[in-house]
């Protein structure tokens, strides 16, 4: 087998376990409540730090925090402007969540296990 034939066959590979790590970035960023109150703020546009803590009634230190989870997973990005930062949602990311998840469903043409294991009488003999 050649370099090349090697190197093709392992790049589906690849590229699903980064999927499948970048899955798990971003769908541990949307695992909190409070993270998913921050994006559902951001939904109409950038907001002010300031707006977000008044808004969710959090602690500068909890808020920061979230912030930081979000930002880290690429879903918000953020801008200083003086001594404030202003937070708005990343589109891209949203669709590349969307997209993951649409990929995870079960394919029309797959057989259910529940089904397969009836027919054999058992799912382990």
């Amino acid at each position: 087998m050649t370099v090349t034939a090697t190197a093709t066959r392992s790049a589906p590979r690849t590229r699903r376990r980064v999927d499948r790590d970048r899955a798990v970035v971003l769908f541990h960023a949307l695992s909190d409540a409070t993270r998913l109150a921050i994006l559902e703020m951001l939904r109409g546009g950038e907001q002010c730090v300031c707006d977000l803590q008044d808004g969710l009634d959090a602690a500068q230190s909890r808020l920061s925090f979230h912030l930081r989870v979000l930002r880290e997973a690429g879903l918000v990005t953020d801008r200083r402007e003086g001594r404030w930062s202003y937070y708005r949602i990343v589109p891209t990311a949203l669709r590349e969540v969307h997209d993951l998840a649409v990929a995870m469903q079960p394919r029309q043409d797959a057989v259910l296990p529940v089904l397969r294991a009836s027919e054999q009488g058992s799912c382990c003999g």
